[in-house]
């Protein structure tokens, strides 16, 4: 079931609503659930008025900030889907990495058990499983690792703090390294 959020019509709301969201996206990365919707609003170029006609609630701005990275997952997948294997599915964790520092800014305040959850973890699957298997099928990837194994292991590798951008992809690459067969 693809996720997306639903844009306005005009051109004109239609940037106020990707503004907005790419400053909900920054300031939840910065000061978490708590970010204050007048920044937010502020950060968009936009008026508080706009930020609630196109958000009425927190909760509604949060789903979509979430649904738009799980939209953006698959937009990569599709685009990276014709590079050679390993290629594809590195470009494609590139975005998954982006898309975890938001999750965890935004986690606490989604409902894990909603419809919109489910749907949001099954596109992501949808994305990059196919991403992972044609990589493994080409014996770029072991075999003994599954592709919820290769989720875990770059949250969890994401979740840690690091000196900078540098080093982040650095100790992404080296792990990513013991993905590879031997």
């Amino acid at each position: 079931m693809p996720v997306a959020v639903r844009r306005p019509q005009r051109a004109d709301a239609r940037r106020n609503f990707d503004a907005l969201l790419a400053a909900a996206r920054e300031a939840f990365a910065e000061n978490g659930t708590e970010a204050s919707l007048e920044d937010i609003a502020r950060r968009a170029g936009v008026g508080i008025g706009t930020l609630y006609r196109n958000f009425p609630t927190r909760q509604d701005l949060f789903e979509a900030v979430y649904v738009e990275e799980i939209d953006q997952l698959s937009q990569v997948a599709a685009a990276v889907a014709e590079l050679p294997p390993w290629e594809a599915l590195t470009a494609w964790l590139d975005q998954f990495v982006s898309y975890v520092g938001t999750k965890r800014a935004v986690i606490e305040a989604l409902n894990r058990d909603s419809e919109m959850f489910r749907a949001c973890r099954a596109t992501m699957y949808e994305a990059g499983e196919p991403l992972f298997r044609r990589a493994q099928d080409a014996g770029e990837v072991r075999t003994d690792a599954s592709f919820d194994d290769l989720l875990r292991l770059v949250s969890g590798l994401t979740s840690a703090t690091f000196v900078d951008a540098a080093q982040r992809d650095r100790v992404l690459g080296i792990a990513l390294s013991g993905l590879r067969p031997r």
